[in-house]
């Protein structure tokens, strides 16, 4: 099948009512938790991993994608609004929107994150036809012991790229290595940290980790300082409006931030909060006036934005294409697809074509669904920035509850929910980044099975992964991402304190 054939292929899929209406849904409540402080995209889609149960796997993604890529655009209105990110992606908006919306140009800036989102998401789906293709024709010279090392390369690189603390950071990665092997060993049938309990046999729930982790403890942790920022003004859209001159400074950040969004947003490991900071150092770089920016520079908005939007969409590349999480929400998704009895991979373009190309159609309609709705909801989500925390939370952690005990219909979920949330709130407190214990999780039992797999077919030679070349690649690269982290380490700890 040609990239045109699939793409005609997969806009018959996206244009189906059910995916166009759950992908409108998508779409609609990712803006809605990304402008809520504190809930963010990871908290949605693991509220909503029980509904994917019930729904085919196109809508399903589909909605969930639309919740991805929607949070983006939703965390910038909180950011330029009150500096307080939706997500944390939308921290490097904050710098230079909230400033635009103290001199009385909210709506401005408001219009500029709109438009470069879209448009850096535009560019990002370009980047995913292309690279999927190419991707998808070395399928053939992928095999169990790449696959493995592939799937190592995304864990460390997810650890020490962009980490302050790589050494907690891979603290998370092995727990959430643990907590994957607690079940029934599916080779042995041996049970592994069961400790006795029945409801552990089959594992530890997904939705209930994910939900706990980023549901339940980001609640906790914003009990106490939601309400202590002031309430935005109200933004006429009369006031979206930009000058001329403001108009001629979007195309350069907009291409250079969704330039490095694409590249960083494909890479396994690395994520759109990345392609913000770095897109955000660049223009300030490249600006004739860089002081301008932090006191309300139009560039400052822009770009992080096209940045982070063209990630959004590239993240899906290793996701789909080599069935490896470019982040921590790609891993929710590599779960939903597993629910649907889905492996991504090389092989996907040729076993499930509908299913890539009908996601890949789903992004673009998503993406016009999202520039038609926030230019006349932009004073819905400022009125809903007005509701106080605390009349919120009460209601996220019953829907917290209610998806988790419908997945098993078990009690002990609903206890292991509560306590992974605490446990979720602690690992924040200390600095360590629950995200990277749930990419652990995800990816641990998917290594072990490919790890099993290379050493059966080599017989027990651990030397299968350096003759093999692409694997000796990914193993080189892991050694080099270790050992520039203990350099760096090494490095900060010489240094002399001021």
């Amino acid at each position: 099948m040609t990239t045109l054939d699939g793409l005609i292929a997969g806009f018959e899929v996206a244009l189906a009512p059910s995916v166009l209406i759950y992908s409108l849904f998508g779409v609609f409540l990712g803006t809605f938790v990304g402008v809520l402080p504190g809930i963010g995209a990871m908290a949605a889609i693991s509220l909503l991993l029980p509904l994917t149960y019930y729904i085919s796997a196109e809508a399903a993604l589909a909605m969930l994608a639309g919740v991805y890529y929607g949070s983006q655009y939703g965390g910038s209105v909180a950011s330029i609004l009150l500096r307080l990110p939706g997500t944390p992606q939308s921290a490097v908006t904050s710098l230079d929107g909230y400033p635009l919306a103290r001199q009385g140009r909210a709506g401005v800036a408001l219009f500029t994150a709109m438009v470069s989102s879209f448009t850096g998401s535009i560019l990002g789906i370009v980047v995913l036809v292309a690279l999927a293709g190419w991707l998808s024709g070395m399928a053939t010279k992928f095999g169990a012991a790449e696959y493995a090392a592939m799937m190592v390369l995304g864990l460390v690189a997810a650890s020490t790229i962009g980490a302050e603390r790589p050494a907690k950071a891979l603290a998370m990665v092995v727990l959430g290595l643990i907590l994957g092997c607690v079940g029934t060993d599916l080779n042995s049938g041996v049970q592994r940290f069961t400790f006795g309990q029945t409801q552990l046999m089959d594992g530890i729930n997904l939705v209930a980790l994910a939900m706990g982790l980023f549901g339940v403890a980001e609640v906790i942790g914003n009990i106490r300082t939601a309400d202590l920022h002031g309430r935005p003004d109200r933004v006429p859209l009369r006031a979206l409006l930009p000058r001329a001159d403001d108009l001629r400074r979007l195309p350069g950040p907009i291409l250079r931030g969704t330039s490095l969004g694409s590249f960083f947003g494909a890479l396994p490991g690395t994520g759109s909060t990345i392609s913000s900071f770095l897109s955000y150092a660049l223009e300030r770089r490249v600006a004739r006036q860089p002081e301008r920016f932090g006191k309300g520079a139009l560039e400052g908005v822009s770009a992080p934005e096209a940045a982070n939007n063209a990630a959004a969409i590239t993240a899906f590349v290793p996701t789909l294409t080599l069935g490896i999480p470019g982040d921590p929400i790609m891993a929710l998704m590599l779960g939903a697809l597993v629910i649907h009895g889905i492996q991504p991979g090389p092989m996907m373009l040729e076993a499930r074509p509908e299913m890539f190309w009908g996601l890949v159609a789903s992004f673009g309609l998503g993406n016009l669904f999202l520039l038609v709705l926030n230019l006349p909801l932009i004073g819905i989500w400022v009125s809903i920035l007005r509701i106080p925390f605390r009349w919120l939370y009460p209601a996220i952690v019953v829907f917290v509850c209610l998806g988790v005990y419908s997945v098993r219909g078990s009690g002990f979920d609903l206890m292991a929910v509560a306590v992974i949330g605490g446990l979720g709130y602690l690992l924040s407190l200390a600095a360590f980044n629950p995200a990277l214990l749930l990419l652990g999780f995800v990816l641990g039992p998917l290594i072990e099975t490919n790890l099993r797999r290379a050493l059966l077919i080599s017989r027990g030679d651990l030397m299968v992964f350096l003759e093999r070349p692409i694997a000796c690649g990914f193993v080189l690269a892991t050694a080099a991402l270790i050992l520039a982290s203990v350099v760096g380490a090494l490095r900060r700890q010489s240094r002399p304190v001021p």
